[in-house]
């Protein structure tokens, strides 16, 4: 009777977690600062982060409303997380709306790359230097980045939806 109360302390799993959580650990592995040399800092990392959360919300809106939804999912569980973050970081109330605004609209201008990348409107390194570095990448490693996130891309591509809302990547 109560349980809308209490809906944060059941086991039931939040949409989009075990896609995002999929997505974290690619977006962890050391390759792409090693190789690919991305500043292992925090706004490295999130860029890595949001470039493969956004290559996958492209991916998701070829599978119509469907894919709408666990679009959304994902893009709210990166919403929580974000919040979650930077509260463990310090930043307070006042200005963490904000922060977290200017993530959520990096995460959207990285989708619009990744959605003309696809198409191809934009080459996958000039797409991969503008959602990765900040500053021009040495040539090896941006070919590093462009080719796993082409992988990555088709890997994304070839894994149907129910697979991908369970955080299963072929």
């Amino acid at each position: 009777m109560l349980g809308f109360l209490f809906r944060g302390l059941t086991a039931a799993p939040v949409a989009g977690t075990a896609l995002f959580e999929t997505l974290t650990g690619e977006a962890r592995r050391p390759s792409w600062y090693v190789q690919g040399q991305v500043p292992d800092t925090l706004d490295g990392r999130f860029a890595v982060l949001a470039t493969v959360i956004a290559l996958t919300l492209a991916r998701l809106e070829r599978d119509g409303e469907a894919g709408n939804r666990a679009s959304v999912a994902l893009t709210e569980r990166f919403i929580e997380v974000m919040e979650s973050e930077h509260r463990e970081l310090g930043l307070g109330d006042p200005s963490l709306g904000k922060t977290v605004r200017k993530l959520v609209g990096m995460l959207a201008r990285r989708t619009e790359l990744w959605r003309a990348a696809l198409i191809g409107e934009i080459g996958w390194l000039e797409a991969a230097g503008q959602s990765l570095y900040k500053e021009a990448a040495p040539s090896e490693a941006l070919r590093h980045s462009g080719e796993a996130l082409e992988r990555l891309s088709r890997k994304l591509a070839a894994t149907p939806l129910a697979e991908l809302e369970q955080g299963r990547v072929l």
